[in-house]
């Protein structure tokens, strides 16, 4: 595997160098001036276009006022057109004032364009099938562009977004590079953690978004399947939120939509981007821990108090090992410098007709665990665009490839022993680097990092390629055409040496290795067609098209053992025998028909309506289709006679949609009846009920929104208020033991709410030509509901959800105090029948966050920016490590447990003081409030000057310094208020790059 991704970065090299070449020879020719008419009277006229920093823009249109050809500008910001002298020249582009200049003797222009504030409404959005702009959109799209994300040190794309979007709830997954962090785009939808992902498509091509199997460390939350893509060759990431934005998805959008889009190259346009940046991550937190001399004092005391000696065998922490002795724990387990290394290259080129991009990237990151472990990414990317010279037909080619290869210890725990373990244990590891079993064997025990030696190796292969097509067949009627082709591969080997065991056992034992092969692919066609038609002052579009897509999926598992030397393991031809091998096949066909009709009058008033008929293979005969659609519409009201020319209110709108989606997201062959073979020859078993009278889940959804601007929307303000019912749940339903099956797959009457309210604040503080700075605001206040579960108290989920409260709740046990009489924690015993169940369990509490956003500023002065984001979170979490006396450390705060009248139960040992203190976990002892406010990113450039680039061959330059997660304000006592259940895991490093980018 190794070797194999090895070859593939050799591979990306030559590539990269065979780039340069092409783009060398490319750009003589792109640069080649464009001719209006071959008139003798006409002049060459070259210049450069700049902001109002001085800054190069690229694709400014360049034409003559009632002329039918010009030409835009490149990289550079440069162009050359042929004119008439008294000629007019305008210059526009998207976002920017237009520039209108009349020709005089001049052959050279510098022209500086300013950015027109009142026009960013009409930045085109991309809503799936259709594009839409702020002004005119019906529904609910959040968008962040490549510049707010590229330069975060960050894996998956998902990552990039945390604090950027109201109603966008992402979570990491955890501390290992590659874990795949969860999404929730306006709350949890499905009684089923795998019923709530949302749909991803990368360049109109859907991928699968349930994270990839894993047996390493990776297993509780999978592996993340956008991980290879190289966040340096994103455009935008959009992500769809309400029914109108949704519902043209069927089935698909139930829980919303992330788009994310791709870089392309720029017609008349040639360059060579370079990126590069390097830095370092740590974890920022600890927790206060118990030192040695306080440790085993209260041990001491433990063994007072229950009225026990101590010995080697109860107090080998007392009686064998080093008094003096204190190790970090935290430090040694987790206190690493984890070392980061990025690269990108982009090269693009092309003429008015076709344009291309082509890049590639590399990045490394290390660990911050004990061990050569690491993380490596290479990716490659291509786009092709053309467009004939009658502008009739329009093809566009997207390609995106990535391998990662993460190498991980095989199933390690190196967090809970971090906190667990005894301050003054002895050394892990010997002098010579091995693991020290001598000193930990006298104690009876196994070296807690028994294993260190076994190693996961993870590889994972996606292609993501997609192919559009159109051609006008008439003037208001396009055909068109998408196809999309993905594969994804994962290689997984987890190698165990003998010598990562106790050497009492080696004799006993073999080396080692587990395997498992996973692989996902996915074709889907589109055809669709498109009529645009104006009609006096409004304008119609109409859509309707269908979708043909199968998906397959391939896992195989299987065990080597019997190695005969270490250096073997995991060539299977060496093992001695394979076993426990299995294999899983699965086949998902989906087909739809579906359409949009849109009409807008005067650009003030403007619907939409939407619909989808989606059918599944995941449901029997008779319940394969069922449809889903959904109407929006929106009123510009400052177009209105009492708002126009308003000197205050420069831009209003009110919108609101309604409408249905729905879900097929459970296995594959779930109807019908399934069978294994018996262990013994020829023979089967049940393991599967047909049920072929369940269907699609349905999740309606209502909004209702403002958008309101002041100043020449200098300042925005918007208001969303939403309310999502998602009804006839997809669950397992539970049977009686007499039938001999534990569930059968089944709709129930269960209903569950999301409604909640979004508000964005947007304003521009400060313009001036050297100074400028802008703000932006979101926060979300959601609210989960189970409204109604008939009969919930019979089913699997009586002890896990409760009508009435939100679907992230914890039933737990009444703290009442310490017993007087004892001196240990009590719960109350809710039924009095002196046993402790969940009948007891009195108290709900709500672990879903309360409120949750973000606020970011940019500011740029002359050739400096500053850009930073500040994340917040209302919510509660859970703490433990308060069992003092116990064999293993505990917060520092439990110290009080010496002293009377302490919060915590008296110092023991003993197994009813254990007991004690396992009911005290769950119940509302151990909830604390872990609510932060973090600063989620700080970025610093400077624009390097363009005279002193210029001698060197470069056209742009800029240097930057990134960090991330700098700073946490919370009283949450734990690792990471982020993951706040326990308090011992952690997923925000503290990371600080910095990096050089350059374009030739």
């Amino acid at each position: 595997m190794k070797n194999n991704f090895g070859r593939f970065k050799i591979i990306v090299l030559i590539s990269l160098i065979l780039l340069l070449s092409v783009i060398t020879w490319k750009a003589t020719a792109v640069n080649a001036p464009n001719f209006l008419d071959n008139q003798n009277a006409q002049q060459e006229v070259t210049g450069v276009v700049t902001g109002l920093q001085g800054l190069p823009i690229a694709g400014v249109a360049v034409f003559i006022k009632g002329a039918t050809k010009g030409t835009v500008t490149n990289v550079n910001g440069e162009f050359t057109i042929r004119a008439t002298q008294g000629d007019t020249l305008v210059f526009t582009y998207l976002g920017f004032k237009p520039v209108e200049v009349v020709l005089e003797q001049e052959s050279t222009l510098n022209i500086q364009m300013e950015e027109d504030v009142s026009s960013l409404g009409e930045v085109e959005i991309n809503a799936g099938y259709y594009n839409t702009t702020r002004r005119e959109s019906t529904g609910n799209i959040s968008r962040v562009t490549a510049e707010e994300i590229e330069l975060q040190p960050v894996i998956s794309p998902l990552q990039a977004l945390q604090g950027r979007m109201a109603g966008v709830e992402i979570i990491p997954g955890g501390s290992h590079p590659a874990m795949a962090p969860t999404i929730q785009i306006r709350g949890r939808n499905s009684l089923r953690e795998e019923g709530n992902y949302p749909l991803y498509i990368i360049d109109g091509v859907p991928v699968n978004s349930t994270p990839m199997e894993s047996n390493s460390l990776l297993s509780n939350t999978g592996i993340d399947p956008l991980n290879t893509l190289n966040l340096s060759n994103i455009e935008s990431i959009e992500v769809l939120k309400d029914a109108d934005a949704t519902a043209i998805y069927g089935s698909r959008g139930a829980n919303g939509v992330v788009l994310i889009t791709t870089k392309k190259g720029k017609g008349g346009t040639s360059g060579l981007d370079l990126r590069f940046y390097s830095g370092t991550a740590t974890v920022p937190n600890r927790i206060d821990l118990l030192n040695t001399e306080q440790y085993l004092q209260i041990r001491r005391q433990a063994f007072e108090n229950d009225g026990v000696e101590p010995s080697p065998t109860n107090a080998y922490d007392l009686m064998l090992w080093d008094q003096e002795r204190y190790t970090d724990w935290q430090d040694f387990f987790f206190g690493g410098i984890s070392p980061i290394t990025d690269l990108n290259v982009a090269g693009s080129g092309g003429n008015e007709n076709t344009s291309f991009r082509l890049g590639g990237s590399y990045h490394k990151q290390g660990t911050v665990y004990p061990g050569d472990f690491d993380y490596q990414k290479v990716t490659g990317s291509f786009n092709l665009n053309h467009i004939s010279e009658n502008k009739k037909l329009n093809i566009n080619l997207s390609v995106n490839f990535g391998v990662d290869d993460n190498v991980l210890a095989g199933n390690v725990n190196l967090e809970t022993n971090a906190f667990r373990l005894p301050p003054n244990a002895p050394a892990v590891f010997l002098e010579n680097g091995e693991l020290n079993w001598e000193e930990w064997g006298e104690a009876g025990l196994n070296n807690p990092l028994e294993g260190f030696y076994n190693r996961s190796d993870t590889q994972s292969q996606n292609l993501v390629s997609g192919l559009g097509v159109s051609y006008h067949i008439f003037r208001n009627l396009s055909l068109k055409g998408n196809f999309g082709y993905t594969s994804f591969n994962s290689g997984e080997v987890v190698k165990r040496p003998r010598r990562s065991l106790n050497p009492a056992y080696w004799q006993n034992i073999d080396h080692s290795s587990s395997h498992l092969e996973i692989e996902r692919k996915s074709w889907i066609i589109e055809p669709q067609l498109v009529y645009v038609k104006p009609m006096g002052k409004g304008n119609i579009e109409g859509l309707i098209g269908a979708t043909f897509q199968e998906s397959t999926y391939h896992q195989m598992a299987l065990q080597g053992e019997g190695y005969v030397a270490e250096s073997l393991i995991g060539n299977l031809t060496a093992a001695e025998q394979i076993i426990n091998a299995s294999s899983e096949n699965s086949k998902y066909r989906y087909a739809a028909i579906f359409g949009r009709l849109s009409l807008d009058w005067d650009k003030k008033y403007f619907i939409n309506f939407t619909g989808r008929r989606d059918g599944s293979s995941r449901f029997g005969p008779d319940k394969k289709w069922a449809n889903f659609g959904a109407i929006g519409g929106a009123w510009v009201f400052s177009e209105e006679s009492p708002f126009r020319n308003n000197g205050f209110l420069s831009f209003g709108k009110l919108r609101m949609s309604y409408g249905t989606t729905g879900s097929d997201q459970i296995g594959d062959y779930g109807y019908l009846d399934a069978y294994e073979a018996t262990p013994g020859p020829g023979g089967l078993y049940p393991t599967q009920l047909f049920n072929p009278e369940y269907s699609w889940e349905v999740n309606k959804k209502l909004e209702a929104a403002i958008e309101l601007g002041f100043i020449k929307n200098r300042l925005n303000l918007g208001l969303s208020w939403y309310r999502n019912r998602s009804s006839n749940q997809l669950v397992g339903y539970v049977l009686p033991s007499t039938t001999g099956f534990s569930s059968i797959q089944a709709n129930l009457p269960a209903t569950v709410e999301n409604k909640g309210l979004e508000i964005e604040i947007s304003s521009t503080n400060f313009r001036s030509k050297k100074f400028h700075w802008q703000t932006y605001f979101n926060i979300t206040l959601p609210h989960n509901e189970l409204v109604s579960y008939p009969g919930i108290e019979q089913s699997s989920y009586a002890n896990i959800y409760k009508v009435g409260y939100p679907l992230n709740i914890s039933l737990l046990y009444q703290y009442e105090g310490i017993d007087p009489e004892i001196g240990l924690y009590q719960v109350l015993d809710f039924n009095e029948d002196g046993r402790y169940g969940y009948e007891d369990r009195v108290v709900t509490r709500n672990f879903g966050r309360k409120f949750f956003g973000g606020i970011s500023n940019n500011l740029s002065y002359k050739n400096f920016t500053l850009q930073f984001l500040w994340e917040f979170v209302k919510q509660d979490g859970t703490l433990d490590f308060f069992n003092a006396g116990h064999l293993s450390n505990q917060r520092a705060a439990t110290y009080q447990a010496l002293e009377e009248n302490s919060i915590y139960q008296q110092v023991s040992a003993s197994s009813q003081a254990n007991t004690a203190y396992l009911r005290v976990l769950s119940s509302d002892f151990s909830v604390v409030d872990a609510s932060f406010l973090r600063l989620r990113t700080l970025t610093f450039g400077y624009a390097l000057p363009s005279q002193l680039l210029k001698r060197a061959g470069i056209q742009n330059g800029k240097i930057f310094l990134n960090g991330q997660n700098l700073f946490t304000l919370t009283e949450y006592e734990g690792m990471d208020p982020e993951l706040p259940r326990g308090g011992s895991r952690f997923a925000g490093t503290r990371t600080i790059t910095g990096g050089l980018q350059l374009q030739f």
